[in-house]
């Protein structure tokens, strides 16, 4: 390979590894999509669905003749279905725009990614060298090593990695060997659906310029955080949750709002988000606010939306429009008219 495909190669290599870091820290974490629900020990196992399923309907927010349809997402998903609505789709085609799920991205200079390369090894480790049965318990390092046996097996490079990510290799690994997946065709059809309508995309996200990066990422590596609990939380999740996540995956599959609706949301994941949005290093970059951000982006956006176009198009975690005190309670607590699919 000549040296400067190798270069740009290695360059790309480190800002993916520089964007799994702060999507962790500062995004919305894969748990959340999917709360905690405990499911008895004698439960028999729920069996995944497969092939072309529709999903829930949409949610309808209306004033004054103008419509928002919001979709509900769940990660993760059954891993051999598809999903295919054509309600959606039609109804994606025929809005004027496409309210994209509320975000965070970080800007990074050209030539502070070429000085990154170096300093990025090693940044999910835990500082001064310690492995993970020096950071937590030993009575919660046991039900670890139990789950990892089960799900990672012998890699012995995610004894190294701060609590924070070893939870998050460790969710991720029990979803896909559970006949999960978080990876789904969801995103990629909207998309093509409304680039092929024409129909405008609106992205609710604050963008955020880090200043020095590598010097960031320097700080980082030597940074406590508060991140024990959600490993905690996390293990915790694993040893009770994961019939439940089938039961979820399966019941927003075949478009079975009501049962969703019996499931417990219970937000589980709040010590993984409390552990970065508390960290220093969020406080120093004026991150840790970011959930109120995001909130705010979003229901400026569909109000300024609702406001100018007959129709528009949004998605939201499921979990959210569950909430009675989420997005939707905002809006209808300004006079918008709200219908479930289930209503």
């Amino acid at each position: 390979m000549p040296a400067q495909a190798l270069i740009i190669q290695r360059i790309q290599i480190s800002m993916c590894r520089l964007a799994i870091v702060f999507a962790l820290l500062y995004s919305s974490f894969s748990m959340a999509e999917s709360p905690q629900t405990a499911i008895p020990e004698d439960t028999v196992e729920e069996v995944l669905v497969i092939g072309e399923q529709p999903g829930p309907g949409l949610w309808k927010v209306s004033k004054d003749e103008h419509v928002l349809w919001i979709m509900g997402t769940l990660k993760p998903l059954p891993k051999k279905m598809t999903w295919h609505s054509r309600q959606v789709e039609e109804i994606l085609a025929q809005s004027q725009e496409y309210i994209t799920p509320p975000a965070v991205s970080f800007r990074v200079g050209k030539w502070d990614k070429v000085k990154l390369l170096p300093s990025l090894i090693g940044i999910r480790n835990n500082p001064d060298g310690k492995k993970l049965e020096e950071v937590v318990s030993p009575e919660l390092y046991q039900r670890w090593l139990v789950l990892k046996e089960k799900y990672i097996g012998r890699d012995g490079t995610v004894e190294k990695w701060r609590p924070i990510f070893a939870a998050n290799e460790l969710y991720e690994k029990a979803v896909a060997k559970s006949g999960l997946t978080m990876d789904t065709n969801i995103m990629d059809v909207l998309r093509k659906v409304a680039k092929d309508n024409e129909v405008r995309k609106a992205g609710p996200g604050t963008l955020t310029t880090l200043e020095n990066p590598k010097e960031l990422v320097k700080k980082f590596k030597k940074s406590p955080l508060d991140d024990i609990e959600c490993f905690s939380k996390t293990i915790e999740r694993l040893e009770t949750d994961l019939e439940a996540m089938k039961s979820r995956a399966n019941a927003w599959a075949t478009g079975d709002v009501a049962a969703l609706r019996q499931l417990t949301y219970v937000d589980n994941d709040e010590a993984c988000r409390s552990a970065a949005y508390n960290a220093a290093l969020a406080e120093e970059q004026g991150l840790q606010d970011i959930p109120e951000r995001k909130r705010e982006y979003w229901l400026a956006e569909a109000e300024l939306s609702l406001a100018k176009h007959p129709s528009t198009f949004s998605i939201l975690p499921i979990a959210e429009l569950l909430k009675p005190d989420g997005y939707l309670a905002a809006l209808r607590a300004k006079g918008y008219k709200i219908e479930a699919p289930d209503d």
